[in-house]
């Protein structure tokens, strides 16, 4: 990559044009990629911040590994300032323990993340993300990608299940854009709001790379739709880049098995809902029709899926609050994958 922009590309917000290239397509940050953390409201000194404060900046802005003593951000006047610089700091010497920005990935929700401000995590997510789809050619797969690390409001319309960028809808809703996608942003003592956005479909999928970083096109994940296969392909790719296995993953509509050995919630929602129905609890229906998305996943080799899951499907559940918000949470796949370590299966 190395600062090459290609006019198909797409998530360029995303900044993996800042990272370099290292083995089985992986990225490592480079000063570029820290300047553009560094460039975060959060952490640009304000027009009242103290000398200490806009000195440090400025001194990371030069050289964004240099190590910091802890002496150094104690100086700061302002307390907001010691925790936001003091958490990107730590986030960064997390990130560059790792020869790769998918193993940082790994290795923090693997280890905790407690400390580390969401932002930093999801634009980390965004940049693994966009790894992992790296050469992808099917728009459907690419807006699913978007799930990922963007949460999704949930809008059932004429037969489509939509998914619509919660950011998006809730600024076209504050700037009173109405239209016919259903109700997909409700403001507490106001009547249900429209907000127009358009489908991702036939017509318009050759333009998704362009309007990528718009985060304008919702996504029909009804049953048999493309955007339902869409996730299934996002996620094979996920799995692939992140965990090097690769597997096969395909949409259904109801999990029917005598034998239900392992399943996989991809969201808070849908952990509980799965771990309810696994455990032979009874579910309301209500509670039922959240459940937004199944997938069954078969790995290609089973020599280190664990010995009882070995040849039996694996579920996947993506469900929607009752908010009909959708908060997919790929890091859910580190420990919850059916994987043995690796040096167990050599």
């Amino acid at each position: 990559m190395n600062g090459l922009l290609s006019p198909g590309d797409f998530w360029v917000a995303s900044g993996h044009h800042l990272c370099d290239l290292v083995e089985h397509g992986r990225l490592a940050a480079t000063a570029d990629l820290w300047r553009a953390f560094l460039a975060r409201p959060e952490l640009i000194p304000p027009e009242e911040a103290c000398d200490a404060e806009r000195a440090l900046h400025a001194a990371l802005m030069d050289d964004p590994v240099q190590a910091v003593a802890a002496a150094r951000v104690a100086a700061l006047a302002d307390a907001d300032a010691r925790e936001n610089v003091g958490q990107f700091l730590a986030f960064r010497d997390r990130v560059i323990a790792e020869p790769s920005l998918e193993g940082a990935w790994i290795a923090l929700y693997r280890e905790g993340v407690s400390g580390i401000p969401p932002i930093l995590l999801q634009m980390l997510t965004h940049l693994v993300a966009r790894a992992a789809l790296e050469g992808e050619g099917d728009p459907y797969a690419l807006r699913a990608g978007e799930l990922l690390y963007r949460p999704q409001r949930v809008a059932i319309h004429q037969g489509a299940m939509l998914l619509a960028d919660e950011e998006v809808v809730e600024m076209r809703g504050r700037d009173g854009g109405f239209g016919t996608l259903g109700q997909l942003l409700t403001e507490a003592g106001a009547p249900p709001r429209e907000v127009e956005l358009d489908v991702l479909g036939e017509t318009n999928a050759h333009l998704y790379r362009g309007r990528s970083d718009a985060h304008d096109l919702a996504l029909d994940i009804a049953e048999g739709r493309d955007g339902q296969r869409g996730i299934a392909r996002a996620l094979e790719r996920f799995i692939r880049h992140l965990f090097g296995e690769v597997v096969t993953i395909r949409a259904v509509p109801v999990i029917e098995d005598a034998n239900w050995t392992w399943h996989v919630g991809l969201d808070a929602e849908a952990s509980a809902i799965a771990n309810d129905l696994w455990l032979g609890k009874k579910v309301r229906q209500e509670r039922l029709a959240r459940i937004i998305w199944l997938g069954v996943l078969d790995f290609a080799d089973t020599s280190r899926v664990l010995p009882r899951v070995a040849g039996r499907p694996v579920y996947l559940a993506l469900a929607m609050d009752a908010a009909k918000r959708l908060r997919m949470k790929p890091q859910n796949l580190v420990a919850g994958l059916p994987l043995r370590a690796r040096e167990d299966a050599a």
